[in-house]
């Protein structure tokens, strides 16, 4: 530790990560995602962005038009005009009021934590990162499986792809696992590259399939008689549609990656060069806007030619139309060859989709789990956790069978369940933001509470009608929780202290003057005067302790359910011995001992309580309470066996009612 100090010097202690390491632990922590995601990013237009958003949002052309006829039969286009005023009026809205107030692009969940501080909060960050999770691991495991459904269809990839669905996803995946163990970044190019092409060939076979149905009339008359024929009136299909709107979910999914991208947008506005945060708002408004009208139309005609075109044996489970509708047609009306170069863009869009969610999810959980302390460090570190990730994918393709129908239940309870977040984070935002002199103000949460109502019914619908969904979310949620509290307890004798700065420039000048065994360190509960006059004299009276003493107050933060925070040291003389104030702790034990590694004093003397062990730790593990003096010690222990100091550790003699730590 230097001896030289500021006001405005930052204390830091050496980390395990500073330590030389192997060429497998080079390997595995060539990426701190942590770290990583404080870099500023390059931004770029809204419009380039847009493609961005759009692998995720447009690749679900891939599927939705034929589980929408799965679903729904000749009710797919009303049910899908449903899923498009519900995109329009719900999830736009909903997702430019997280813009305006996440617009670092945390999201939904962030908002959240942030009106819900404290254990409530991250209890149900928790949650929500389960359903998070299952939202996007199966984008990844549906968006392969349906890639590998085009290779087997094509009669030109056949040949390579072979018969078997669960061999080609299973590779698809693996693909994707070593990319990202490569070092891939998502390009906003290649976001370009991919989802253009697939909209232009998607545009291509939906026109000349309308102007198919518009060159024979009766193929319109056959679908309206079908639409007819189990319903009186369009009351009786708008109630249908409504109740069957739910199956078709999946076409919401990619807001919350529009909202995520925003660090990359410009806010710079036309001619301008310089960034503003309502400049960046105003243009990933425009970005959600844009993708929700482009899917709107495509969703709304594809349903229609689709519906009209594709006779029911074909789109039936295992029929040729299965979960490639627009493939189908592709190659029935402009042939193999077109249908090939079709297919092809369709598993690049597709893939690219899952490379879009494992991206989210190296961005989303070290985030979150770090800081919270519920995951190992090892989380923060890219390569680790794919392989993680390639794991947990694996297994959901083994047990769905590598079925898109199959996965459509659990992807859409997590899209359903994150836009209800959203929705409600809005609400409570808009109704804390209201007042009484602007009646506009009252109006907009009950808007967004009506919004918020409309997702309740469509995840619950959803839940009810694929269960499925709900207990593979259950289960992430269960694993995540699990792991959360075990990996809390684990961590719990880290230090827990990111950094150290002073108040003010005296406190660094008398901290200059005592670092570096010359003082004695004596750690208290009641910050006066008199206590410390009277512990002063107790140790003078009882140990033999030479030198001047250093008396140490530890003051922690009311929200004691965080992990890591920085403290704030005040430093001054009192009589003859100083006084350190450390301001910001989330636990005591763990303060003291990072502050006595950064003093190096000749000795700590510790008091130890009578409190029952059980007690001791519960209060510990939530609080940052407990036994201090057996605390330190064990915070000290694991800190310098981490940094490989095994050798000369402190001697701890139990006397009476202290601790004597002899540090010399």
């Amino acid at each position: 530790m230097s001896t030289q100090a500021s006001a405005d010097t930052v204390l830091r202690l050496p980390t395990p990560e500073d330590l030389p390491k192997s060429w497998l632990g080079r390997f595995f922590a060539h990426d701190n995602l942590a770290k990583l995601s404080h870099r500023p990013e390059r931004t770029y237009p809204w419009y380039l962005v847009l493609w961005l958003t759009g692998v995720d949002y447009f690749s679900t052309l891939g599927y939705q038009p034929g589980i929408a006829l799965l679903a729904a039969g000749a009710l797919a286009v009303p049910a899908t005009a449903v899923l498009v005023a519900v995109t329009l009026f719900g999830a736009v809205p909903v997702y430019a009021a997280v813009a305006k107030r996440s617009y670092a692009g945390q999201g939904s969940i962030a908002l959240l934590e942030n009106l819900l501080p404290g254990w409530t909060g991250k209890i149900l960050v928790l949650v929500l990162l389960g359903f998070a999770a299952t939202d996007f691991v199966i984008t990844m495991t549906l968006s392969a499986a349906d890639a590998a459904r085009h290779a087997i269809a094509n009669p030109y990839l056949h040949p390579f792809a072979g018969d078997s669905r669960m061999r080609v996803t299973l590779g698809l995946l693996v693909l994707l696992a070593i990319v990202f163990l490569k070092g891939f970044r998502e390009a906003i190019r290649v976001a370009d590259y991919v989802a253009i092409p697939y909209l232009v060939l998607n545009g291509v076979v939906l026109l000349w399939c309308g102007w198919k149905i518009l060159l024979h009339p009766e193929l319109f008359s056959h679908w309206h008689a079908a639409l007819f024929s189990t319903h009186a009136d369009w009351t009786a299909i708008f109630i249908a549609s409504a109740l069957v709107f739910p199956k078709l979910a999946l076409g919401l999914s990619g807001f919350e990656t529009g909202v995520s991208v925003m660090p990359l947008v410009s806010g710079a506005g036309p001619g301008k060069s310089e960034e503003t945060i309502p400049g960046r708002i105003a243009a990933t408004r425009k970005l959600l806007v844009t993708a929700a009208l482009i899917m709107s139309v495509l969703l709304l005609v594809s349903s229609f030619v689709t519906g009209a075109l594709i006779p029911e044996s074909a789109y039936r489970v295992g029929g040729p139309a299965d979960g490639r509708a627009i493939a189908y047609l592709a190659h029935l009306y402009l042939g193999n060859a077109f249908g090939t170069v079709y297919d092809v863009s369709t598993i690049l869009i597709l893939w690219f989709a899952g490379a879009s969610a494992m991206a989210g999810l190296l961005n989303l959980i070290p985030r979150y789990l770090p800081r919270f302390g519920m995951a190992p460090d090892w989380v923060a570190y890219q390569r680790p956790l794919v392989l993680v990730l390639l794991a947990v994918d694996v297994v959901v393709t083994l047990v769905f069978r590598a079925s898109v129908s199959a996965q459509g239940g659990a992807y859409a309870t997590g899209v359903l369940v994150l836009m209800l977040s959203a929705a409600v984070a809005v609400t409570i935002s808009l109704w804390r933001e209201s007042s009484v002199r602007k009646p506009l103000t009252l109006l907009l949460p009950f808007y967004f509470l009506l919004v918020a109502m409309v997702f309740v019914y469509t995840a619950i619908a959803n839940v009810v009608e694929r269960p499925d969904g709900a207990i593979i979310a259950s289960i992430f949620i269960f694993l995540l929780l699990t792991a959360s509290a075990l990996s809390r307890i684990l961590r719990s004798t880290e230090m827990r202290v990111s950094q150290a700065t002073f108040l003010d420039q005296q406190s660094a000048e008398v901290w200059k003057t005592i670092s570096g065994k010359k003082v004695n360190l004596i750690p208290h509960h009641m910050a006066t005067p008199e206590h410390r006059a009277l512990l002063k004299q107790k140790v003078r009276e009882h140990y033999r302790i030479e030198g001047p003493l250093a008396f140490l107050h530890v003051n922690l933060l009311d929200n004691r359910s965080e992990f890591l925070a920085p403290l704030r040291l005040q430093v001054f003389q009192e009589d003859d011995h100083i006084v350190i104030e450390a301001f910001g702790a989330v636990a005591i034990a763990n303060s003291i001992a990072y502050i006595s590694e950064l003093l190096d004093p000749i000795s700590i003397v510790l008091g130890l309580t009578h409190r029952t062990l059980m007690k001791q730790s519960l209060q510990y593990l939530l609080f940052g309470e407990g036994d201090t003096g057996l605390l330190v010690y064990s915070v000290l222990v694991r800190y310098w066996e981490s940094i490989q100091r095994t050798a000369n550790l402190p001697l701890l003699l139990l006397v009476s009612e202290s601790v004597y730590v002899d540090r010399s």
